[in-house]
């Protein structure tokens, strides 16, 4: 039989062959009922295995293909159906013209910059499946896409696990690699959200340095040995993402950042490239859709000449208005005009903030600069519902921009550590284990602290912080507003 005239329950016809390994080959077919490009995923069945153990495998694989099917992300390959044709299991899935990571950097290593785009796209991915519940469980080169746009995206979630890809056999061999496999599960135990952690960074560590970060090995047993250990060789050319790489590479799994901390520290170590500027193109997806604010109700007809088109303008988007013609331009910015005097008069539907006075800007100057001298804490809470005239209830107020609220923490220090200290989140003394008496013993140590060289990035913000001994580091912040003051919430 000819391959352009097998098909599948009668409705996909597999053109090629376009990739194939360990756990089986991937066709590229036309969904001829409704006449598009997809993906189907052939996927192979151990064979060493007993008739029983075999249908054991075809029922994970079928359970975990419809578990991947609930996620919809923008940067995960869709899964449109899970069939069983031929006594096997057949995944239908989103096509996207791509090579995998694992061509790309066996073609050339990526540069950090490419790396971190990579890294943005699918931690959005991976961090929108956990909160679903989801494991992917093999996070490898393989199993990421890269189109020539730079979009990247995921596949292959569960699949690989559930038919036993990743595994030692009776006979000893390897089936997969444990390359990008986290310490304990190469020591056996269940891959969970920090083993896919894990496994991104070893994925991202790879995609610069050329090699696995345990290392090359001829022997897989070796290699599984130093996986099971945890011992990976020290990153020599990842750069600004060193770092964060050796969180994600921790031995202990309690030590690694979360998939959500993971894409918000990529997402402020993004490059302000130009597309061309790379072997990917500089695209980084928007974690949401921007909400569309509803145009609101304005009690007045206004009369439009016959033929002439008026878009609607709502008081987001009151820049900028298309001429039909020099006439009608005149008279669409005489409606225009009318229409905002009306709902500049309509009360606001925000009760969270009164509007500002008319000598107070209506949002936060990137100019501002926070008072020098911190004011002492009342007793009452910082509100957000506080009057424009009232005086700043902190030099971290949300009257100042990210990266002035961490210059104004650093000014506190080391002469006034209680001030400071109430600064930093719960989740962030429990992420450093600090308790107050030794964030005071920390600062005593020194006479002087400044943190310079501040990069934002919203509530990211990169510093340099040099002490007094003439020690620095560049870490990364995320700060939060908590009752309209901005505090540290974590740290890399």
């Amino acid at each position: 039989m000819l391959v352009e005239s097998r098909r599948i329950r009668d409705r996909y016809r597999l053109l090629e062959p376009i990739g194939g390994g360990a756990m089986g080959t991937v066709w590229r077919a036309q969904d001829e009922m409704l006449d598009r490009t997809v993906a189907i995923k052939e996927l192979r069945l151990p064979h060493d295995h007993d008739e029983s153990r075999t249908e054991e495998a075809k029922n994970r694989a079928m359970r975990e293909a419809r578990i991947a099917a609930r996620l919809q992300h923008s940067h995960a390959i869709t899964v449109f159906a899970v069939l069983e044709e031929e006594d096997r299991p057949w995944l239908i899935m989103e096509y996207l013209a791509s090579k995998s990571l694992a061509v790309v950097i066996g073609e050339e290593p990526a540069s950090v910059d490419d790396a971190v785009r990579v890294g943005a796209q699918i931690s959005s991915a991976l961090a929108g499946a956990h909160r679903a519940g989801i494991v992917h469980r093999d996070v490898k080169p393989a199993n990421i896409l890269v189109s020539e746009d730079g979009t990247a995206k995921i596949t292959d979630f569960g699949i690989s696990r559930a038919i036993g890809d990743v595994k030692l056999t009776a006979t000893g061999e390897i089936a997969g690699t444990p390359a990008y496999l986290a310490p304990e599960v190469a020591r056996g135990e269940d891959a969970d959200f920090a083993a896919d952690v894990f496994s991104l960074g070893a994925t991202l560590y790879a995609a610069v340095e050329g090699k696995s970060p345990y290392g090359t090995a001829d022997n897989p047993i070796a290699l599984l040995y130093k996986a099971s250990s945890g011992e990976i060789e020290p990153p020599e050319k990842a750069g600004r993402l060193t770092p964060l790489l050796l969180r994600m590479l921790a031995t202990e799994a309690d030590e690694r950042p979360s998939m959500d901390e993971v894409e918000r520290e990529l997402r402020a170590l993004l490059p302000d490239a130009e597309p061309g500027d790379s072997v990917l193109a500089a695209t980084i997806p928007e974690a949401e859709a921007p909400a569309v604010a509803a145009v609101p109700t304005v009690p007045a007809t206004v009369a439009v000449p016959p033929g002439g088109d008026v878009a609607a303008v709502t008081p987001g988007a009151r820049k900028g208005l298309i001429a039909v013609g020099a006439g009608a331009a005149l008279l669409c910015v005489a409606v225009v005009v009318a229409i905002l005097l009306v709902v500049r008069q309509k009360p606001p539907t925000d009760t969270a903030a009164p509007p500002a006075s008319p000598e107070t800007s209506t949002s936060a100057s990137a100019s501002a600069t926070p008072s020098p001298t911190p004011t002492p804490e009342t007793s009452q809470t910082p509100s957000t519902t506080a009057s424009p005239t009232s005086p700043p209830v902190s030099p971290v107020s949300s009257t100042t921009t990210a990266g002035q609220a961490l210059v104004a923490y650093y000014n506190l220090l080391p002469a006034n550590p209680a001030e400071a200290w109430k600064l930093l989140t719960e989740k962030f003394r429990a992420s450093k284990h600090q308790t107050y008496q030794t964030y005071t013993g920390f600062w005593s140590r020194y006479s002087s602290v400044k943190a310079t060289n501040v990069q934002e990035s919203g509530n990211r913000v990169t510093a340099r912080i040099t002490y007094s001994d003439g020690k620095s580091d560049t870490n990364t912040f995320t700060l939060v507003q908590v009752n309209g003051v901005w505090m540290i919430d974590a740290q890399s």
